[in-house]
């Protein structure tokens, strides 16, 4: 009888355990292909490479990421509204990139000073319905590690 009731209560968990894996697996983040690499944020912090902050003191940031209202002006665009989108170029691959927003600085993480003003390291342009500026700056500064560096080319 006691191993019953070991079973019916261990049953529920192993459920609800593989409920949440499903969850977390099959929700969609903001992802970006930068040649054969793929970037994509994500919410499980411990399997992140590149954890990113931002803050409202440029003296505390690490990366300048300035919004531009002119795409011709932006070193990155992100503009998914349109008839088509390139859903294969984010598959999972061996060169998958996991960055993750923090609160706060991780262990000598980039810190991100997101303004309308320059100076700044990046350029980006945002007009999407599933990309925010904030996601959009955390994407192209981790997939360079938080090190500024000349963008090639990138795509959604």
């Amino acid at each position: 009888m006691l191993r019953f009731k070991i079973l019916a209560s261990v049953v529920p968990l192993l459920a609800a355990a593989v409920f949440a894996r499903n969850e977390i697996g099959s929700v969609s983040h903001p992802c970006i292909a930068l040649g054969d690499t793929s970037v994509e944020l994500t919410s499980l912090f411990w399997k992140a490479g590149v954890h990113v902050a931002f803050t409202d003191d440029l003296s505390r940031a690490t990366v300048r990421v300035q919004i531009t209202d002119d795409a011709n002006a932006a070193d990155f665009a992100v503009v998914d509204d349109g008839l088509g989108s390139e859903t294969e170029s984010c598959q999972p691959n061996p060169a998958m990139r996991l960055v993750t927003i923090a609160a706060q600085p991780v262990d000598g993480g980039p810190v991100i000073y997101l303004s309308t003003d320059g100076p700044a390291d990046y350029r980006i342009y945002v007009r999407s319905k599933t990309f925010s500026q904030q996601e959009a700056a955390a994407l192209i500064v981790g997939a360079h590690g938080g090190h500024p560096l000349p963008l090639q080319a990138a795509s959604l």
